[in-house]
């Protein structure tokens, strides 16, 4: 069978977008993915704050990697439901009559979990900088680019992982397990550089370089999903 997504055609991103505003009316009406998400990264703060009593030198040197692994576990979350709400009433079959290119599912809910996941990090930030009492926004265009470089990775694997998983018996397990070990090299990035932005370090050296290799992991992690799922959503 041919890979799909063979070039990014005027339909392709049509069906796409379209993905992407089904998810977002999908969640306006249930709240279910973002609330979770929110409530789960709000509960984890306060047993955080609660559990340690740093000073403001250590707060800024673990702080932010409490804060991703609040990111990526409240990102599970919601990437569990991405394709599980597919299953119903063959919902997910769908999908796949509305384009030739399933490369364009794809797409359209990497889209739509990178939007929901950005925007709860930008919320939890300002939860854990005022439990913290640390200063994330010192560098904002370095902040947006740690966010958007960290988060696109874990969620191009998480979003092809749970289309893998949605229809197992313990897909809340079987993602997790799936996703984090491929995701090392974006979280590792993150971590470092947000623990490095709170420090009030400059973000110069090999700093751009690494976050140019991070990118390049992200756009691998994107196209090879991309190429392969037609097989995927065939199984």
């Amino acid at each position: 069978m041919a890979a799909s997504g063979v070039g990014l055609w005027p339909s392709t991103w049509r069906v796409s977008l379209a993905i992407v505003a089904k998810d977002f009316l999908a969640e306006r009406r249930t709240k279910e993915v973002f609330n979770a998400m929110l409530v789960f990264g709000f509960v984890a703060a306060v047993i955080f704050s609660l559990a340690f009593e740093p000073t403001s030198e250590e707060a800024q040197r673990f702080s932010g990697g409490l804060a991703w692994l609040v990111f990526v576990f409240s990102g599970i979350l919601g990437l569990n439901r991405s394709f599980a709400r597919e299953t119903v009433n063959e919902a997910l079959q769908g999908l796949r009559l509305a384009s030739s290119d399933p490369g364009a599912i794809y797409l359209g809910k990497l889209f739509s979990n990178l939007a929901f996941m950005l925007l709860a990090e930008l919320i939890l930030l300002v939860v854990f900088g005022i439990f913290f009492d640390v200063h994330f926004w010192r560098e904002p265009v370095w902040l947006v680019a740690i966010l958007i470089l960290g988060t696109w990775g874990f969620a191009a694997l998480g979003t092809i992982f749970s289309a893998v998983s949605a229809n197992t018996r313990m897909r809340e397990l079987m993602l997790p397990l799936l996703v984090l070990p491929l995701s090392v090299p974006p979280l590792v990035f993150a971590i470092e550089a947000t623990t490095r932005l709170l420090r009030g370090l400059p973000m110069t050296g090999d700093w751009p370089f690494l976050a140019l290799l991070v990118g390049c992991f992200d756009i691998l992690f994107t196209l090879l999903p991309w190429f392969i799922f037609g097989e995927v959503m065939e199984q």
